[in-house]
């Protein structure tokens, strides 16, 4: 096919997410109140953001030499409104029954249903029945916040039909950093510099180390070369914000990423000693992998900005990929979790490994073609155990075209690993929507339970922590 002169080529990071083995959809799904109003949606689709933007209104070309261009196109909105037909609803199902029915559709959207590369890379699928939309976007269009600020920015408050969302910042925090250089004199300057070179060192060439052979002992839920072609499930841990809070405060200079780490950990531990009991050793490393932010602005953007060319937080797939080693434990103090969390987190805080794997992969792109830059991005997944977004959405409730929102949750297509968890809050909640590869975890109800009550033992260990400090 040949190129027009006003077609844009993709992004390195765009085309990595177009090749077969990573090839990567992002779901979003949002629950609302009310039945949805097909027409009121559509119009207010047709005048939000998203369709003003070039890539929700571009085709997908390959030039003669395979090589992939954004074309801008007309857009047939009915095209990309999928209505899902439930005939086994009854009209009194409880709320459980509705979610696992959803959770059911998306795993199957997982694994055998790809976007048409006839039509810009997106859909929404309207489960009527369920009060639910599925957004189903491309990674190859955005990562995950320049996604969901999109979304959003279509949103509006509750409280103030005129009013966009208040969009939260991110989860990790950037604690002791704005106090923390004053006062300091030369030599702890230097002794920080000094941590950032030697953290730096060694956890970017365990970053090589993973992309070629280094890899977690196997476990029961371990994945692995082609385990992303497998049949998904999908479940919900829920999570309370005041929860993970009374956590964190409860461990000094912790932050909420630490909190979910922990929970992480204690969760896996648990599920671990139910499948397998006594097979795993004291200590033993489970590695995850998180896509970390690399724009100037942390958090949710303002969109307006991520669509001018030249800014600071452009719009795309803008994420740098760090390690984090967690750890199987047994019979260990919930609150422990959490402290063996941050101790990690304060040293991948000293260290340049998120950029240097966004940069590594950006040359490998560049200068051996997204075969090779797959190859390594495939081998990192297939060396660890999961993959853990956690992204904070609105913190006040959102309508929809009218339609209050009740939930947000995000998940993505397959991956070779055998567990991925992704973690949107709202209003007060968290929402950790789990996929896993079923026939490594069959049982994907009972992890979301370990997590959920890791997350109630570590609230009653802070809980009886406060209370001993003042009686």
């Amino acid at each position: 096919m040949a190129n027009s002169p006003a077609d844009e080529p993709l992004t390195p990071a765009g085309r990595l997410f177009l090749q077969p083995e990573m090839s990567t959809i992002i779901h979003g799904a949002f629950g609302v109140k009310h039945q949805i109003d097909i027409d009121s949606l559509k119009s207010a689709i047709k005048d939000s953001m998203m369709l003003k933007h070039p890539r929700f209104s571009s085709l997908l070309v390959r030039d003669k030499n395979g090589r992939e261009h954004w074309r801008r196109t007309e857009i047939d909105i009915d095209r990309h409104i999928i209505l899902v037909g439930t005939s086994s609803s009854s009209g009194n199902e409880s709320n459980d029954d509705v979610e696992k029915t959803v959770n059911d559709y998306i795993a199957d959207l997982s694994v055998s249903t790809p976007l048409s590369s006839d039509k810009p890379l997106w859909e929404i699928h309207l489960m009527l029945e369920k009060k639910c939309l599925i957004f189903r976007i491309h990674h190859a269009l955005g990562d995950g916040i320049s996604l969901m600020s999109m979304l959003l920015a279509g949103c509006r408050k509750a409280e103030d039909p005129e009013a966009v969302p208040t969009l939260g910042a991110s989860g990790g925090g950037n604690r002791d950093r704005k106090g923390g250089e004053k006062g300091k004199d030369w030599r702890g300057i230097l002794m920080e510099f000094l941590k950032i070179v030697w953290f730096s060192l060694v956890f970017c060439s365990e970053f090589v180390l993973r992309c070629l052979w280094l890899r977690d002992r196997k476990t029961v839920i371990s994945g692995g070369d082609g385990v992303e072609l497998w049949p998904r499930k999908v479940a919900t841990a829920k999570f309370l914000i005041d929860d993970m809070k009374l956590v964190k405060n409860a461990v000094v200079n912790s932050t909420i990423n630490d909190v979910l780490l922990g929970v992480i950990s204690a969760g896996l531990s648990t599920y671990l000693d139910h499948r397998s009991p006594n097979s795993m050793k004291e200590g033993q490393q489970l590695t995850g992998i998180a896509m970390v932010n690399l724009r100037k602005q942390p958090g949710l953007q303002d969109l307006n900005e991520m669509m001018e060319k030249n800014s600071g937080s452009r719009w795309g797939n803008k994420f740098g990929m760090l390690l984090l080693p967690t750890y199987y434990h047994k019979g260990v103090e919930p609150l422990q979790y959490v402290r063996n969390a941050q101790k990690m987190t304060n040293k991948k805080k000293k260290t340049l490994e998120a950029p240097f794997s966004y940069q590594i992969g950006d040359l490998v792109m560049s200068w051996f073609g997204p075969k090779v830059a797959t190859f390594f991005n495939y081998r990192v997944m297939c060396n660890t155990t999961f993959t853990i977004s956690n992204v904070m959405g609105p913190q006040d409730s959102i309508t929809i075209a009218g339609n209050p929102v009740t939930f947000i949750r995000v998940n993505t297509s397959s991956l070779p690993q055998g567990v991925a968890m992704h973690m949107v809050s709202y209003a007060g909640r968290a929402d950790m929507q789990i996929v896993v590869a079923k026939d490594i975890v069959p049982d994907p109800q009972f992890l979301a339970k370990c997590f959920e009550d890791s997350l109630l033992e570590m609230k009653e260990a802070a809980q009886f922590s406060d209370g001993s400090k003042i009686h």
